[in-house]
C-alpha cells in the first residue's frame, strides 16, 4: 500500500510526506513544483511533477503504485489573492480537485483525506467552532474549499470512497528535526513572516488592522504547529484503514492569540526588537477563529504534543536560519 500525497513538495504537504515515512509508509509525490521545491521532498519518497488534474498522469501513478489513499494538500491558500483573483483559486481549489477525486473513484482508491480550512466558518467570533457551526466563507478561498468538502461529500455516497476532511487553523513552525519548513519567497503566513523580519531578510512587516473587536484590537487565530496537524492526518488514515466512516472535523488549539501577541513571542524568542508598522484590514479576514478540536480528539485519538506559542515560533526561526543556509549553497 502505498499514499499519494498531492502538494507534497510544498509547506503541510513536504512534512506529511516525512510523517509517513517515519511511521514506515511507501510515499509518492506529485507536486507541479509552482511553489513548491524538489528537495524538500524527502529523498525516500518518489517525485512526480505533473498536475492533479492530469487524469491520465494521476491514474498511472496510482497504478503503478498501488496507491490505496490519497492526502490532498495540492492548492492555492492565499485569502486577499483569492479576493483579487477569484477564478483562479475555483480552478486550482475546486475544478482540479473534482478531477482529482474522479480520478480516485475510477482507479478504485478507497481513503481520502482533504486539506481543508477554518476559512469555511467565515467571522465566528472569540468562542471555539464546532464542526456544526454556521459554514459562512467571507473569500473565495473559504468557498473553495467547502465546495471541495461537498464535493467529496457527494462522491463518497454514490461511490466506494470514504473521506476525512481537515479543517486546520493557522498552521506554523517547522519541523523539529530540521527536515523541512515554510519555505515559500514571499509567504503571507504572520509567524514565518516575524521570523523573516526578526532575521533581517525582510526590513520590516505590517500588521493589518488594529480596529477589530478583539482584546487588543489585533485578529485572533488558532495557531497549530505542524507536526501536531500532520500527525492528525496520519491518524486519520489509520482510521479509514480500519473502517471508519466519513469525517470532517477541526484541527486547532482551542485558544488564540492575537498579531500582536505573536509579534510579541518572535521579539521574546528572537531575543531582538524588530520593525513593525500598522497598516488597514485586508479583505477576507475575520476578527477570530479559534478551533474546538474535540472531535479530532475523540475520533482520531489525536494528542497534540506542541501547543506552545514560544516553540512554535521556535521552530520557525530555526527553519529559517536553516533556509538561509540551503539557498546560500545553492546560490554559490
Amino acid at each position: 500500500m502505498t499514499v499519494l500525497v498531492t502538494g507534497g513538495a510544498g509547506y503541510i504537504g513536504s512534512h506529511m510526506v516525512w510523517e509517513l515515512l517515519d511511521a514506515g509508509e511507501d510515499v509518492v509525490v506529485v507536486d507541479r513544483l509552482s511553489t513548491g521545491f524538489e528537495w524538500a521532498v524527502a529523498p525516500e519518497a518518489k517525485l512526480v511533477v505533473g498536475d492533479i488534474a492530469d487524469s491520465a498522469l494521476i491514474g498511472s501513478v496510482i497504478r503503478e503504485h498501488g496507491v490505496d489513499a490519497i492526502i490532498h494538500f495540492a492548492g492555492s491558500i492565499i485569502v486577499p489573492e483569492s479576493v483579487a483573483d477569484p477564478l483562479t483559486y475555483y480552478e486550482n481549489n475546486t475544478s482540479k480537485t473534482r478531477s482529482l477525486i474522479e480520478t480516485a473513484v475510477r482507479a478504485g482508491v478507497p481513503h481520502f483525506i482533504f486539506s481543508s480550512t477554518a476559512a469555511v466558518y467565515g467571522a465566528a467570533g472569540l468562542e471555539p467552532v464546532r464542526e456544526d457551526a454556521r459554514l459562512a466563507p467571507e473569500s473565495p478561498y473559504g468557498l473553495s474549499k467547502l465546495m471541495s468538502e461537498w464535493m467529496l461529500r457527494d462522491a463518497a455516497a454514490a461511490h466506494n470512497l470514504r473521506f476525512t476532511a481537515l479543517r486546520y487553523f493557522n498552521v506554523a513552525g517547522a519541523d523539529p528535526r530540521g527536515r523541512t519548513g515554510q519555505s515559500t519567497p514571499g509567504a503571507t503566513h504572520l509567524i514565518k513572516v516575524a521570523s523573516e523580519t526578526a532575521l533581517g531578510k525582510r526590513q520590516s512587516m505590517q500588521v493589518f488592522g488594529t480596529d477589530y473587536p478583539t482584546p487588543d484590537g489585533t485578529c485572533v487565530r488558532d495557531y497549530i504547529h505542524v507536526s501536531d496537524l500532520v500527525a492528525a492526518h496520519r491518524l486519520a488514515l489509520q482510521r479509514l484503514r480500519d473502517g471508519g466512516g466519513n469525517l470532517v472535523a477541526n484541527c486547532g488549539y482551542g485558544h488564540g492569540y492575537s498579531v500582536l501577541e505573536v509579534v510579541d513571542s518572535v521579539r521574546r524568542v528572537h531575543g531582538r526588537e524588530f520593525d513593525v508598522t500598522v497598516g488597514g484590514r485586508r479583505a477576507g479576514d475575520p476578527p477570530s477563529i479559534i478551533a474546538d478540536a474535540g472531535l479530532a480528539r475523540r475520533e482520531l485519538g489525536w494528542v497534540p504534543t506542541h501547543d506552545d506559542l514560544d516553540a512554535i515560533v521556535g521552530d520557525a526561526l530555526s527553519w529559517e536560519r536553516i533556509l538561509t543556509g540551503k539557498n546560500s549553497a545553492r546560490s554559490a
